[in-house]
């Protein structure tokens, strides 16, 4: 009995406590607000490596090419400029020092090239016929005109050309005949007055005055063209004052005609 009563109290006790209890009003605890903080990502900027700018190289050519003048334009030209030409070797001085004197035409005109670079085995090439191309400076000496200081090359698979001799006996004591400067040309009928040698003797340059029609002229035998064991410098040394002969040559000028012999027939004498 007293366990139903004891257990009855408890009871009442339990509940009665249940009422009694506060309202409880739970405070948000708000979680303190955890900013998630910007991690501003430090932009670890990868070194710009600019690339290299591989522009295409400029080929600048390393010399222009020069434009070939006619015969009339090179005629036309001012004298100190640079000239080109195209020409065909129709003789040459000795080689010397890696230099040569150059004879050259073309069917309308010709040239003389004075001090031509060339090497020694090049030299052997430039023979009659043979067809190159050279650029240098239009000069003057003695009122001889000419290609000065000239570099050249030769024109591969070109066809030879020899110029005829042009009769210009004609032509002699006039304007005209500066007209052919540098030409090979011949003279008929031409009588020899005197005969020397540059230094008194056989051997080197040999000096021809010569007249026809009256009018005296001063011809030469260039030994470095016409060396002494060539036929025709052996034929001039033996000439005579009255000796009529034919001769062909160059029209070289130094200080009036003053032609460059290349071959002598005697006609008369």
């Amino acid at each position: 009995m007293k366990k139903i009563f004891a257990l009855l109290m408890a009871l009442t006790l339990s509940l009665g406590f249940v009422g009694c209890g506060d309202d409880t009003v739970t405070d948000e605890t708000n979680a303190p607000e955890t900013q998630a903080v910007e991690t501003e990502a430090t932009e670890t900027d990868a070194p710009e490596t600019a690339a290299p700018e591989t522009a295409a190289p400029e080929t600048e050519a390393v010399e222009e090419a020069k434009t070939v003048m006619t015969h009339a334009e090179y005629i036309a030209a001012e004298m100190d400029t640079e000239v080109t030409v195209e020409a065909y070797v129709q003789a040459t001085q000795s080689w010397w020092d890696n230099t040569i004197n150059v004879y050259a035409a073309d069917a309308d005109g010709a040239y003389y090239l004075y001090n031509l670079a060339c090497s020694e085995e090049d030299a052997a090439k430039l023979i009659p016929g043979a067809k190159i191309k050279v650029t240098g400076f239009k000069g003057q000496f003695e009122g001889e005109v000419e290609i000065l200081d000239g570099t050249f090359e030769f024109v591969e698979g070109a066809e030879a050309y020899i110029a005829e001799a042009l009769d210009v006996t004609a032509l002699l004591g006039t304007e005209e005949l500066i007209n052919h400067q540098n030409e090979f040309v011949s003279f008929k009928g031409i009588t020899v007055d005197a005969v020397e040698f540059k230094n008194g003797e056989p051997g080197d340059d040999v000096y021809l005055t010569v007249s026809k029609d009256g009018a005296t002229y001063s011809f030469c035998l260039e030994v470095y063209l016409t060396g002494p064991d060539t036929e025709v410098y052996q034929t001039v040394s033996a000439l005579t004052p009255g000796t009529v002969c034919d001769m062909e040559g160059f029209l070289y000028w130094y200080q009036g005609v003053n032609p460059h012999i290349t071959s002598v027939t005697v006609v008369e004498g």
